[in-house]
């Protein structure tokens, strides 16, 4: 019973979101039926992102040690850390969805609070790929003075939000990423 309450807890959007979906359906089957192919988009989309992502942490929780993330991504690793945050986060591939399991085990890794969130901007707003489509479709220049200006707002605000959260709401967080597999 306790186990089931805590599945249920866990997963309360989900089901919310599936019961809203059924709703939906049976007000409107036109509408209802959209929203099922939106969601079996996005499913297959996910299939084809997460298990590879899972295959990487596995590879980078394994067989990268704790004490070598912290020399080049943490606490003490200045300029060289952020340059590998942006370097990391712009050579990814997929969805932003893929960046929060990767910045989870770099959390289990102790890497930098302000370095993560470098990472996930880098990842939402830097890509290779996305810097070369704008560069083929609105030119060099464009492409060039969008990436200047994201590189120093990146990290202004990667700098901003970790001032202005609380520590222990930062503690808090990487508390949460060490126990993501109880």
């Amino acid at each position: 019973m306790k186990q089931s309450k805590k599945m249920i807890k866990r997963y309360r959007f989900f089901l919310l979101t599936l019961v809203v979906a059924a709703i939906i359906y049976f007000i409107d089957q036109t509408l209802g039926q959209k929203v099922v192919d939106t969601v079996s988009f996005s499913f297959k989309e996910m299939l084809m992102v997460i298990p590879p992502i899972f295959v990487l942490l596995g590879l980078l929780d394994v067989w990268v040690p704790r004490e070598t993330m912290m020399k080049y991504m943490g606490e003490k690793s200045g300029i060289k850390g952020i340059i590998i945050a942006f370097t990391l986060g712009s050579a990814a591939a997929g969805p932003l969805y893929g960046a929060f399991p990767i910045a989870a085990v770099f959390m289990k890794k102790g890497v930098k609070f302000t370095n993560i969130l470098i990472f996930i901007g880098a990842w939402s707003t830097t890509k290779i790929p996305l810097i070369l489509f704008e560069i083929s479709a609105l030119g060099p220049k464009f492409a060039l003075t969008r990436w200047l200006i994201d590189l120093p707002g990146i990290i202004i605000i990667a700098y901003a939000l970790a001032r202005f959260l609380k520590k222990e709401d930062i503690n808090q967080l990487y508390e949460r990423a060490m126990h993501l597999d109880d």
